[in-house]
């Protein structure tokens, strides 16, 4: 099993105020890989880095084996990593259609409808409702969107950041169980999750990261065993 991604000693500053804080961790192909923590731990900053919106103070970022630290972001894309940010980010007054299409921006191949119609094969409430606009949807909806719209890009790497914040429990299993779906059709997935036993339960491996550090590691099943995990994170006493 390659390496798709290794970030290695990564620091992030918001001005003097350090977010990420050195941390390391890898995503192989083929993985679901979990970060999970408390709001302010420093779970989107990474992914953010990652996908060349913020730049790192030190450390080192490498995607199947070339350093991106220092890549623009529209080229980050090109390369096969796609961000599926907290807070959906949708076109509002787009089309469905349309919000889809421009996932596919920085592509020149002729499978472009192929793989809108994989979208909606995927999420069929998308391909229903195509031609509506994206701001008329509901959240769980406009969540299958953003997801679908990464997936539009082709990506080797999908960063999905919060995927079932805001949803009700219903809503939040598919988005989940998409989750497992893509992992199945050979996509690789980094996950940022405050649900974490949703998170962990579909993890080959998971990340905990407390104030910009990580804390601990392990497989999902082994942290969804941890005592520190539960006590923290699944509310158990």
């Amino acid at each position: 099993m390659s390496t798709m991604l290794e970030v290695k000693d990564l620091v992030v500053a918001y001005g003097k105020i350090k977010a990420v804080k050195g941390i390391s961790f890898t995503v192989d192909e083929g993985q679901v890989v979990s970060l999970i923590g408390t709001n302010g731990a420093g779970k989107t900053t990474t992914l953010r880095t990652i996908s060349g919106l913020l730049r790192p103070a030190s450390g080192s970022i490498r995607f199947q084996g070339k350093r991106i630290d220092e890549t623009p972001a529209h080229d980050i894309v090109s390369l096969g990593l796609a961000h599926s940010p907290e807070g959906r980010r949708i076109f509002p007054r787009l089309s469905v259609e349309q919000n889809l299409l421009l996932g596919a921006f920085a592509r020149r191949d002729g499978d472009i409808k192929k793989d809108l119609q994989a979208a909606y094969d995927l999420f069929p409430i998308l391909g229903e409702r195509r031609a509506q606009a994206a701001g008329t949807f509901s959240g769980g909806e406009q969540q299958m969107l953003a997801m679908g719209r990464a997936m539009m890009s082709r990506p080797k790497l999908l960063m999905l950041d919060e995927p079932s914040m805001g949803l009700s429990p219903l809503m939040m299993k598919t988005v989940m169980s998409t989750v497992t779906t893509l992992q199945e059709q050979g996509t690789t997935i980094l996950l940022v999750e405050q649900n974490a036993q949703a998170a962990l339960k579909r993890a080959s491996k998971g990340y905990v990261l407390e104030v910009g550090k990580i804390v601990l590691s392990g497989t999902g099943a082994e942290l969804l065993e941890s005592d520190e995990v539960r006590k923290a994170y699944l509310g158990e006493d």
